[in-house]
């Protein structure tokens, strides 16, 4: 039977997980918690709260931008903008906020913004059939291009303690004063970030795997002609998600320039490839077809514990990208001997 004869179930439209990514993500598993055990052995202060907090906050970005690669990753494409989005984003969300414009509705500008950005990476990849690396590699530089030109490359600052709530902020958080008129934080509580990353990733997992149209990016990843034989709109399927890519890297870039409490045009630079990194660890296959959003939960949390490992060991930036570099070799590697005939 050929590809274009087969119903539409074996390509992906039963929301059926295969065995192979059930085993990578496994695997994926296991090396979290290998490394989890190796760098609390080396450090006593990694399983303290203030670390843990710190890994939350720093997987919250990497978790969001992989959420939305996922997306598109399965659908056969790439999204190399996403980076360059975030930055975008917040500097849209900042520039409103100075403007005057309440903090939610200018958050909510920002990521309009993204959400623009990744509909138009949608429209030059189905319509004028560019290949999406070239097409989204072209977003990469017009988005910083105008991210810098609208500020003058220059970071925006003064929004506001509203304006970092939403990165700095906890829920249950308990703090009490002092007698010297300091506070003392009893409980750091649960961080923004974290919940809004829990959240996106049910709500997200729920649309891939019990929605129509997740079934459809599965289908068109799996093989594209025969999900249009049968039916499925393959342009507007690839236009959503990148939008959704689009929109989940101005939502990153909302959360990350809000922790800072300053738009920094230039922030976001390589983040695209932490977010392809989260995606392929997890298991989401490069050909497409393959993914979920459980695994890229779980290739988030294995960069950025990695990178917390290796800060509190000394370890310098630049090492760390060699070991992150190896790393994504590897999940490729992998990824490419699981999908041999």
């Amino acid at each position: 039977m050929s590809d274009a004869s087969k119903p539409a179930s074996e390509f992906g439209l039963s929301g059926m997980i295969p065995a192979g990514v059930s085993l990578h993500r496994l695997s994926a598993l296991l090396t979290l918690c290998l490394l989890i055990a190796g760098f609390a052995l080396s450090s006593p202060a990694f399983f303290s709260i203030n670390n843990g907090l710190t890994i939350l906050l720093q997987t919250s970005v990497i978790g969001l931008l992989g959420i939305g690669m996922t997306l598109v990753i399965v659908t056969g494409g790439i999204d190399l903008s996403v980076g360059s989005v975030l930055a975008l984003s917040g500097v849209v969300s900042a520039m409103a906020v100075k403007a005057g414009v309440p903090v939610v509705p200018a958050m909510g500008a920002g990521v309009a913004a993204g959400a623009a950005c990744g509909a138009f990476n949608g429209l030059v990849i189905t319509k004028l059939r560019i290949p999406p690396f070239v097409a989204t590699l072209g977003m990469m530089l017009i988005a910083r291009g105008l991210a810098l030109q609208l500020t003058g490359a220059i970071p925006i600052s003064g929004l506001g303690e509203a304006f970092g709530l939403l990165g700095n902020g906890a829920l249950f958080r308990v703090v009490e004063m002092r007698p010297n008129g300091f506070p003392n934080v009893i409980f750091p509580g649960i961080p923004y970030p974290a919940i809004l990353l829990l959240i996106v990733a049910v709500a997200v997992a729920y649309l891939l795997r019990r929605r129509q149209i997740g079934r459809h990016i599965f289908a068109t990843g799996s093989n594209e002609e025969a999900a249009r034989l049968s039916g499925v709109r393959v342009d507007r399927t690839k236009l959503y998600a990148y939008t959704m890519s689009g929109a989940l890297a101005g939502l990153a870039g909302n959360v990350l320039m809000s922790r800072l409490i300053t738009a920094q045009p230039s922030e976001g630079v390589m983040a695209e490839l932490d977010a392809i990194a989260a995606a392929v660890i997890g298991g989401a296959s490069l050909s497409g077809g393959v993914g979920t959003i459980s695994g890229t939960m779980i290739g988030a949390f294995i960069i950025g514990i990695l990178r917390n490992g290796l800060n509190m060991a000394g370890v310098s930036a630049f090492i760390q990208q060699i070991v992150i570099g190896f790393v994504v070799i590897g999940a490729v590697w992998i990824d490419q001997i699981r999908n041999r005939p």
